[in-house]
């Protein structure tokens, strides 16, 4: 795993062989930001990586100049290196890590008011379909932001409500949200 842009482009991390998550891959990851940054200034913006995993979207939007970004992140051990992390990129002050599991946090937020809300739920997750409805119907979001689920290829979240545009990488695909869909 390495961080593609920014100030820390290049830098890589290594989860332990025992790591449970699927990280987004650097080509994938490579194309989002790329489309992100025609729509956001990072600089700008408050954003949460939920699901975070191995905390690459999180270390991505840092290294972009993202100056407040809450990871959560339910699993111990996925939460104990996403914490290395942070500490080996000194990224203390920019990304609050939390210990919590996303639908318990989404009901009941520490943070809200988000600019950019990025989602990368395990695929094989039972009520996936559910997050983009809990998303945009709670207050995480602001009324001008974004919200990103990525998924596997073969849902399709294109006649739901809030839907903007959906890319392909492969089997991997993003699809954007937003409150105000007539705004580009």
């Amino acid at each position: 795993m390495r961080i593609v842009g920014g100030i820390h482009k290049g830098r890589r991390f290594s989860p332990p062989g025992n790591f449970r998550a699927r990280p987004t891959t650097d080509i994938a990851k490579e194309s989002l930001f790329n489309v992100l940054s025609n729509y956001i200034d990072f600089e700008d913006i408050t954003a949460a990586d939920l699901f975070s995993g191995t905390g690459s979207i999180s270390y991505e939007l840092a290294s972009r100049g993202c100056k407040n970004i809450v990871s959560v992140e339910k699993d111990y051990y996925h939460h104990k290196f996403i914490l290395k992390c942070i500490e080996e990129l000194k990224l203390q002050q920019i990304i609050k890590p939390i210990i919590q599991d996303v639908f318990s946090y989404i009901k009941n937020p520490e943070f809200s008011g988000f600019d950019l809300i990025f989602a990368d739920p395990p695929f094989n997750l039972h009520n996936l379909n559910e997050i983009p409805h809990l998303i945009m119907e709670s207050n995480l979001l602001n009324s001008d932001g974004i919200f990103i689920l990525e998924h596997g290829n073969e849902y399709d979240y294109s006649s739901m409500p809030y839907f903007w545009q959906v890319r392909h990488y492969g089997k991997i695909c993003f699809t954007f949200f937003k409150l105000q869909t007539n705004h580009s």
